[in-house]
């Protein structure tokens, strides 16, 4: 597919519960949107479940749906960059399987591009954001705590850097991902740290996201993310 407006990209793992309504509501608000043209591509993770048949099944139904098929599981930062090399969107954009944020939000950002930005990203720490419910208190102080670290380490003045709702122009998008290593957790912080370094400013909005209860990011992740953005920072030492 050639000459696409915008790429929407849906990490998946073991997501055949979750996965059918996000594809009904995405289907439904992108021919609300107006856009001059779209593609959704679901990038499976070497799910175990029917993840992969369960999305089939919409192929007839959702116009401009594609599914991106990996044996085994790499990590969401390996399959988010897979997705993004592999789009065709002069814009792309990835949001979590959950639906947390929806793609509507998308025309929040879409000025930004039109101004000529090329890296927007979703916040749920920044002013106007709303949480829907609100995070868990634990999870919230771990958060704060990490974006603190996180910030003092390598990416100051960014608030929050692991919200699933983030979009790149296609020039920002090939030249960040095809230089990312990090297959997992903090990927994010690599992408929005390689975005510093090559120039392109960062522009971060407020979302409404939706806390889903059923969430199986469990506390080892939020570690994970930390010692990740350690390497990441010796990496820059060492240039």
């Amino acid at each position: 597919m050639k000459n696409v407006y915008l790429s929407i990209i849906i990490p998946a793992y073991n997501e055949a519960k979750r996965l059918p309504l996000t594809l009904i509501d995405i289907d439904k608000k992108v021919r609300e949107m107006d856009l001059e043209s779209y593609e959704i591509l679901v990038v499976d993770d070497g799910s175990k479940d029917e993840t992969v048949e369960v999305t089939k099944r919409f192929l007839p139904i959702i116009s401009n749906l594609k599914i991106l098929e990996s044996e085994k599981n790499h990590g969401k930062g390996a399959v988010v960059r897979k997705g993004m090399l592999e789009a065709h969107g002069a814009i792309r954009i990835f949001m979590d399987a959950d639906n947390s944020t929806t793609i509507d939000q998308f025309l929040t950002m879409r000025p930004y591009f039109e101004e000529g930005a090329q890296v927007v990203i979703g916040s749920r720490d920044v002013k106007g954001a709303k949480l829907d419910p609100p995070q868990p208190f634990y999870k919230r102080i771990l958060g704060n705590m990490g974006n603190l670290f996180i910030q003092a380490l390598v990416l100051p003045g960014i608030w929050d850097t692991q919200c699933g709702f983030k979009a790149f122009t296609a020039k920002a998008a090939e030249e960040i991902f095809s230089q990312t290593k990090v297959d997992r957790w903090a990927f994010d912080v690599e992408a929005l740290v390689l975005a510093k370094k090559m120039g392109y400013e960062i522009k971060e909005i407020p979302v409404h996201w939706v806390n889903d209860l059923r969430s199986r990011v469990k506390l080892s992740a939020y570690m994970q993310v930390l010692l990740e953005t350690v390497s990441i920072w010796w990496r820059i030492k060492r240039k």
